[in-house]
């Protein structure tokens, strides 16, 4: 059975897209942040995605009223006897992570609550060893925007018990996603695919190989793909797709995954893509 109520603590893009698919789903969410500001504005580009589906005929506006029925917003975490259920997601620093789990832990017992993390390239088994409930942490990797992508990657680590492991899957298909289990291995598996494409991309590009509309043509005439490279480190986020690759490389230590030079030059420059409004691309509002 999928857990009565879901916290989300973190309301970035990532955060404010699960809460938003929870709710469009029926579970009620509780959506946290330490930011009032950042978590207001995850509320109305909740509302706003939300209004946007109702106008396009794609949602009823009944259903609508309902999913924001059920979500709630809070700049601190308390108890919730009908939480059985938490979601990470937080910047994709170790740290910070485990500051969030040592202010979980003091709130929630380990053995009524399950802690996933959204994390898209930290070691589960890492993340889950200083914490009081390894066997029920989990990975639950969700892709951008959440909303719209069907895969969840669901990484159990070395301690996961098989029962935390299908609560899990359970709560990915009541979202409407399709989990995948994958090993707690770097990168999982389609940062593992994706990451050396994309790093490939912006080399060919500091290269001259071509530029970076061309590399893009190339990728969606050629290979068929939606969206080109560039275009798609642009969305993703370029410090997220280097802070990927750097952990790969670090964990592997092999040089086929080594963030290029350009990629590395630009997030110090806070060229970050889309969220920045300059990366590869310009863009406006």
């Amino acid at each position: 059975m999928p857990p009565d109520r879901i916290l989300i603590i973190g309301s970035g893009t990532m955060g404010s897209g699960i809460a938003q698919t929870a709710v469009q789903s029926g579970i009620p969410t509780e959506l946290v942040d330490v930011n009032e500001t950042q978590l207001e504005g995850a509320r109305s580009r909740i509302e706003n995605n939300l209004a946007k589906a109702v106008d396009k005929g794609k949602l009823p506006a009944s259903e609508r009223d309902d999913a924001l029925s059920i979500l709630r917003t809070a700049t601190e975490i308390v108890p919730d006897e009908k939480i059985s259920f938490i979601i990470e997601a937080v910047p994709e620093k170790l740290e910070i992570k485990t500051k969030v789990y040592k202010l979980i832990e003091s709130v929630y017992p380990p053995d009524e609550v399950i802690l996933a993390s959204n994390t898209s390239s930290i070691s589960i088994t890492q993340l889950a060893a200083p914490t009081i409930r390894p066997d029920r942490f989990i990975g639950m990797h969700f892709f951008n925007p959440v909303p719209v992508m069907q895969l969840v990657e669901v990484i159990r680590g070395l301690n996961t018990s098989d029962e935390t492991t299908e609560v899990t899957r359970v709560l990915a298909e009541k979202m409407g996603k399709s989990p995948v289990t994958v090993k707690d291995m770097p990168g999982f598996a389609a940062n593992r695919i994706l990451m050396p494409l994309l790093n490939e991309a912006i080399f060919a590009l500091m290269e001259g190989v071509a530029d970076a509309e061309d590399i893009d043509s190339v990728a969606k005439l050629g290979l068929n793909h939606p969206m080109g490279p560039l275009e798609l480190a642009d969305f993703i986020g370029l410090d997220v797709c280097n802070d990927v690759l750097q952990v790969m490389h670090r964990e592997f230590g092999d040089p086929k995954y080594r963030p290029c030079p350009l990629l590395v030059q630009m997030v110090r420059a806070g060229r970050l893509g889309r969220k920045s409004g300059r990366g590869f691309y310009e863009y406006g509002e």
